[in-house]
Formats: C-alpha cells, sequence, structure tokens
C-alpha cells in the first residue's frame, strides 16, 4: 500500500548560490558523506529530502540529517532514514522506501513514494 509520495525540484544555479550565502546551512540540510557530492548531485539529494518530507505529509520538527540519500552497490539511489524522519515513518506504516533523482539543464529532480 502507498502510504505517500513526494515529489521536488530544485534550481542547482540558485541552490549553490544560497549555499554560498549561508555557510552553515550545508551542515543543517547534509550528512558529512552527502556534503562531498558535486553541487548538482547535491541538489538533486536536497530535492529527496523534501519529496521525502512531502510523502510523510510534511510535519513539522524533521530534521534533515535523519534522512540520508546514498547509492546502492550497483548505484541505485536510496534513502536510509533515523530519528526523527524514522520515527515519523513508523508512526505512518512506512516499511520500504523508492528514489528516483535526476540533474539536467541546471535542474535537480527527485520523486519518492513510501510503502507500507
Amino acid at each position: 500500500m502507498i502510504v505517500g509520495v513526494g515529489i521536488d525540484v530544485v534550481d542547482v544555479a540558485r541552490f549553490g548560490q544560497t549555499l554560498a550565502r549561508t555557510p552553515r546551512l550545508a551542515a543543517r540540510l547534509f550528512t558529512a558523506a552527502e556534503q562531498t557530492l558535486p553541487l548538482a548531485s547535491l541538489a538533486a539529494t536536497f530535492a529527496a529530502k523534501e519529496a521525502v518530507a512531502k510523502a510523510l505529509g510534511a510535519p513539522v520538527g524533521l530534521r534533515w540529517t535523519d534522512a540520508q540519500v546514498h547509492r546502492d552497490a550497483g548505484g541505485r539511489p536510496e534513502i536510509t532514514v533515523t530519528g526523527t524522519v524514522a520515527a515519523r515513518a513508523g508512526a505512518l506504516g512506512v516499511r520500504r522506501w523508492h528514489l528516483t533523482m535526476s540533474h539536467d539543464a541546471g535542474i535537480a529532480s527527485a520523486m519518492v513514494v513510501a510503502e507500507g
């Protein structure tokens, strides 16, 4: 059963300008491993985290670093949730996440399906 669906789109250049203007923002949004990504991938990762929040109903109090985007051995994007995000997902009965991400022509996007 689908518990929630989320999608988000990010303008890569504008996102880069925001990160440059607010130096501590990257640490609030991304795990240490995620912070090493190139800008377009970082923007897609942010879009994925926004999509996760939307799939969970966008509740107040989610910590950005409690959803980590990474790749499996075959290169497929995955989400690992902990803390506040895992608590909300558990309360809704989410057992599995499906994620797709893309970036091209200055735009990054992500779509998430939360499955129960």
